[in-house]
């Protein structure tokens, strides 16, 4: 069969086709068993089509037919992982149920004669067995027969999954790193590129120089920041770096700025050349201090030198830096008064002369990854101190980039985490004494409601559902129970499934031993906030399932899909084989309801629509994620500056 699609391949024995992994499969395949029937009477259309397909290095996928027959080249085997080759021609529903609806919304748009492009489309695949995050760039277009008609999708795929990744990370560990700046009274990073008269410079240096942010990344000239500089202090400057620049010596300087607040403050800034091989001055990099409480400081002593050097130094954090290669070239005070060694003795790599043995190799390592993937650096270990042994600190860093996206240099803190740590360990222990007390409070409720009703019988039924609603939000709470680490005590988070799985546990399986309640579609981490409310509505629907729906007869089977739908997540609960219906049940006016229509209306900002076809009830509920992803606890740091 490959003759038909490339009568001559016999004829050229050094194609790259004859290397090809999917050409044998499309001449093994049975196709006079599908609906597109045998290669010979497939449409020209289709034909060129594939041709075009496997001489592509581009992930490129053919979904034949109003059934989507799957047929792809080489390159888009590492996108089906291990599915690959038991979905090659299957129909795309069947080989991909997880976004099985997806795939039915695109064919039909395109049959329509539609094309579509998606940017960093995220996905949840199974294609190698468990959940598995995934972003694609995806472009859609129609194949067309001889008289017009719609006859395939070609579908051209590349995974940005790791780019996707690296950004979110470096977002976060660049949210992280300017809030140690802030801590340590750092007020930013600059690099001046002389020859281009470019100075690239971070967000908290462009503000105080009242720069836009986009402005100083992407690198302004310097004549943009020298009217921020006070008038008296700019001969100084100016004549400080024409001397680094002539002699090579450290450009450092003390001058005062007016931001775009209005606010004047002392900055101290310290920045040293960079020489080509010829000698020329081509690079001037450094950081800026605010000064401006030591200097006032200083200023009460008579302007003593040796006081105000003290106090310009006096920062909580070690503060330093690194060329690209890894060599790390400066340290301000607090490392020699911290480690009772002087900078020189940590230049280069010798800073690891004074981590802990233990920690060693761990930090080399992140850092040697660091450097070669620009990745952010973070890492937590223990450090010499001059006068507790070893002290735990935080290592943080972030690369600076120049116009082509080389590294020019690293700027890091390492921040004494010593007694949080400590405090940490303790509040973990007073977090499991609080949730053991919370859930000794839920079990005395219930039992008080069980003795309650034996006095009471006419409301035995009420009471019962009581004890279930409050067992509920009992698992609710235990799996959402906020956990530390030894850094410090972060928000309980939990993906949507676990969570119904924890507080739907009763009803998830029959007597029979087989699941009741099936769980699919897009999952979601949650918030403690929603945890409550969201504990209720899944118990109130189930619950009234198990007496009146779908989970009360031995055949009846519950369905739960989820999507995300712009900012808001649609939950879908279908329900199967309970009685028939002629009409919505009684019960759907009373508390019960009312309670589910509060939880989502009144607590989660959201809204609920119920149906009553014969099957079963059919319940759409629409929650705003911000309301899903909600904390009652402060934020961590890295969150809260977002």
């Amino acid at each position: 069969m490959l003759s038909e699609l490339f009568p001559d391949l016999k004829h050229n024995p050094n194609s790259a086709l004859r290397e090809s992994r999917i050409l044998p499969l499309i001449d093994a395949f049975e196709w006079s068993k599908t609906s597109l029937g045998p290669i010979s009477e497939w449409d020209d259309a289709a034909v060129v089509t594939l041709r075009i397909m496997m001489g592509s290095s581009l992930p490129m996928a053919l979904m034949a037919g109003r059934d989507g027959i799957m047929l792809y080249n080489d390159a888009y085997i590492a996108i089906a992982g291990g599915r690959h080759p038991d979905c090659f021609g299957q129909s795309v529903f069947d080989t991909w149920p997880e976004v099985a609806a997806f795939n039915r919304d695109i064919l039909e748009r395109v049959f329509r004669g539609e094309s579509i492009s998606l940017t960093d489309q995220p996905f949840i695949f199974q294609r190698n067995g468990p959940d598995e995050e995934v972003w694609l760039d995806l472009d859609y277009s129609p194949v067309y027969d001889r008289a017009a008609q719609v006859v395939g999708v070609l579908a051209i795929l590349s995974e940005t999954t790791k780019r996707v990744q690296a950004e979110q990370a470096l977002s976060r560990t660049r949210e992280q790193f300017e809030l140690a700046l802030d801590a340590s009274g750092i007020i930013g990073a600059w690099d001046w590129h002389v020859a281009e008269n470019r100075v690239y410079s971070d967000a908290h240096f462009s503000q105080s120089y009242d720069v836009g942010i986009e402005e100083g990344l992407a690198g302004a000239p310097i004549e943009r920041y020298l009217p921020a500089i006070h008038p008296d202090d700019l001969p100084h400057v100016q004549s400080g770096l024409e001397e680094t620049m002539r002699s090579g010596t450290s450009f450092l300087g003390e001058y005062r700025v007016r931001g775009s607040d209005g606010r004047e403050r002392w900055v101290l800034a310290q920045g040293r050349a960079v020489f080509d091989e010829d000698g020329k001055c081509i690079r001037i990099p450094g950081i800026s201090v605010d000064i401006s409480d030591q200097k006032a400081a200083a200023d009460a002593l008579q302007r003593s030198e040796s006081g105000f050097r003290t106090l310009a130094n006096a920062m909580p954090q070690i503060v330093w830096s690194a060329t690209p290669d890894g060599n790390h070239d400066y340290y301000n005070a607090r490392w020699s008064a911290f480690t009772g060694v002087q900078a020189g003795a940590a230049q280069n790599m010798g800073w690891l002369n004074y981590v802990h043995p233990n920690d060693v190799e761990e930090v080399r390592s992140r850092w040697a990854h660091s450097l070669s993937t620009a990745e952010p650096y973070q890492v937590e270990y223990r450090l010499k101190n001059v006068a507790d042994g070893y002290r735990w600190v935080l290592g943080r860093a972030l690369p600076t980039f120049d116009e082509r996206g080389d590294t020019v240099r690293w700027y890091g803190t390492c921040t004494d985490i010593h007694d949080a740590r400590q405090i940490a360990a303790e509040r973990e222990i007073e977090a499991h004494e609080l949730s053991h007390r919370i859930k000794n409070i839920f079990s005395v409720l219930s039992g008080v409601i069980g003795i309650s009703a034996r006095f009471h019988p006419e409301s035995r039924d009420f009471a019962a559902d009581l004890r279930q609603r409050i067992e509920a939000m009992g698992r609710a709470h235990n799996h959402m129970r906020p956990r530390s680490d030894l850094a410090g005590a972060e928000d309980a988070r939990s993906e949507f499934f676990a969570f119904v799985s924890q507080v739907l546990e009763p009803f998830l399986y029959g007597g029979d031993g087989q699941r009741r309640i099936s769980l699919s579609g897009e999952n979601l981490v949650l918030g403690d906030s929603p945890a409550t409310p969201l504990a209720l509505l899944l118990h109130e629907l189930a619950t009234n399932a198990s007496k009146y729906g779908a989970l009360s007869q031995p055949s009846g089977h519950v369905w739960l899909r989820s999507r995300i739908d712009g900012d808001m997540y649609e939950i879908l609960w279908t329900e199967t084989g309970g009685p028939v219906l002629h009409e919505p049940p009684n019960f759907e006016h009373g508390f019960g309801s009312r309670m589910i229509r509060l939880n989502v209306e009144g607590q989660l900002g959201g809204s609920i629509v119920k149906t009553w076809p014969p099957e079963g009830l059919h319940a759409t509920i629409r929650l705003p994620l911000r309301s899903l992803e909600r904390s009652n606890r402060l934020r961590s740091m890295d969150r809260a500056s977002s």
